[in-house]
């Protein structure tokens, strides 16, 4: 079951629940010192719990571009599955991850080729264009 943004009727696609998880699980396991949602409030708490409002969607772009600042100096052996067990391994190792994967940024990415990055400016470009939530949604 694929997961993703809703913009409206729009969806955008990560793939995998888990995979997203793994994203959010690595954001806060990294960056966040005192814990889940407490530096990156409105990805972690507000859109991960239940949706970013029209009028929030600036500071989750915010947030996201100081994250993808980071993990773009990251390597991607930082990425973990599981916040809730770190002993969980993520599926892919250095034998078997793509060349195009050269930090955390490139880590997280659709089968389609686009990091989620790159998914969550189209999201929030439509949004704002829009001038509609986002949420986290299953397909």
């Amino acid at each position: 079951m694929a997961v993703g943004l809703l913009v409206d009727c729009f969806f955008y696609e990560f793939g995998s629940g888990d995979f997203l998880y793994s994203f959010f699980s690595t954001i806060s396991h990294n960056l966040e010192v005192k814990g889940w949602g407490s530096k990156y409030p409105f990805l972690l708490n507000r859109l991960y719990n239940d949706k970013i409002s029209y009028s929030e969607i600036d500071y989750l772009q915010k947030e996201l571009n100081e994250i993808e600042g980071h993990f773009d100096k990251m390597h991607f052996e930082k990425a973990i599955w599981n916040i809730e067990d770190l002993n969980q391994n993520t599926p892919w190792d250095q034998n078997t991850i793509s060349s195009k994967v050269i930090n955390l940024s490139t880590y997280f990415a659709t089968s389609f080729g686009e990091t989620f990055f790159e998914v969550f400016r189209k999201a929030i470009n439509d949004a704002k264009e829009d001038r509609c939530d986002i949420s986290i949604r299953k397909l």
